[in-house]
């Protein structure tokens, strides 16, 4: 396998490996066609769980790597950091601002399960875009003999993103069929906020020397999405469950999940 992968094209072998990590999206996103009826304890749980999975994710995924990467290119890596998780809590909450500013207008009832639908597949499309890169960049650097791109270092990179993607695309639809949309539609959203890693996954690995230079402000951007979304919707609608104590014991478990896949494979 890891001979196989000395002779394939890096560009054909990232789009391989990210469309892998898109294909366990789709899979966490069918879970939503597994439930019959909405209990409001299990989606609750499922939202703080969702919240520790994203906490987890934006540090060992994204601000670690980040900071990383940063001091590799002899970047400043705290200003990198700084600035690119302010502006992707800023950029949200602008988009926030903006799009209440249109729907208090309308006053339509289903606003804020719009609102819930746009932020829950942009902060996790914005999360998915720099690991799809970062995947791109490791199969892309094969051909470059650079230090530490191997086969197996960048097989292993796109398992551990795969296994991510699976409660991610669950965080999705799963939220979404509580706010009352079809199955199909809360599945469609769900793998659908996972489709751009393909597509950002041969950005990167065509444009492996030169991404490197902005990697790390887009890994710091996506992890400052993330957490915005967490404190501003996933928290504070897991926790109108009268069990508060308990849903915040499923955001410790989503966390220590990710954690540990974060590290085991990372």
């Amino acid at each position: 396998m890891l001979e196989l992968l000395d002779k394939i094209n890096p560009v054909l072998a990232a789009l391989f490996a990210t469309l892998f990590t898109y294909a366990i999206t789709v899979l966490g996103a069918a879970l939503v066609f597994f439930f019959k009826k909405i209990n409001k304890n299990f989606m609750d749980a499922m939202l703080g769980f969702a919240a520790g999975v994203m906490i987890a994710a934006s540090f060992f995924s994204l601000l670690a790597p980040c900071i990383e990467m940063a001091v590799s290119l002899k970047m400043n890596s705290w200003l990198t950091a700084f600035c690119g998780f302010f502006c992707g809590g800023v950029l949200l909450f602008i988009g926030d601002r903006v799009y209440e500013h249109f729907m208090r207008k309308r006053k339509k009832q289903n606003s804020s399960s719009l609102k819930r639908c746009l932020m829950l597949v942009s902060s996790i499309s914005l999360h998915n875009i720099p690991e799809g890169m970062a995947v791109g960049v490791a199969f892309g650097s094969l051909a470059y003999n650079l230090n530490g791109a191997t086969p197996l270092a960048a097989m292993i990179l796109a398992f551990g993103i795969g296994l991510q993607n699976f409660p991610e695309g669950t965080a999705v639809s799963v939220p979404l069929r509580r706010e009352g949309f079809s199955r199909k539609r809360a599945f469609f959203w769900g793998q659908f906020s996972g489709i751009v890693e393909p597509i950002a996954g041969v950005i990167g690995a065509l444009l492996v020397l030169k991404v490197q230079i902005i990697l790390p402000f887009l890994l710091a951007f996506a992890a400052g999405a993330m957490i915005y979304v967490v404190v501003q919707e996933l928290i504070p609608e897991s926790q109108t469950n009268e069990k508060k104590d308990l849903m915040a014991l499923f955001t410790l478990i989503g966390f220590s999940v990710m954690m540990v896949l974060d590290v085991a494979l990372g």
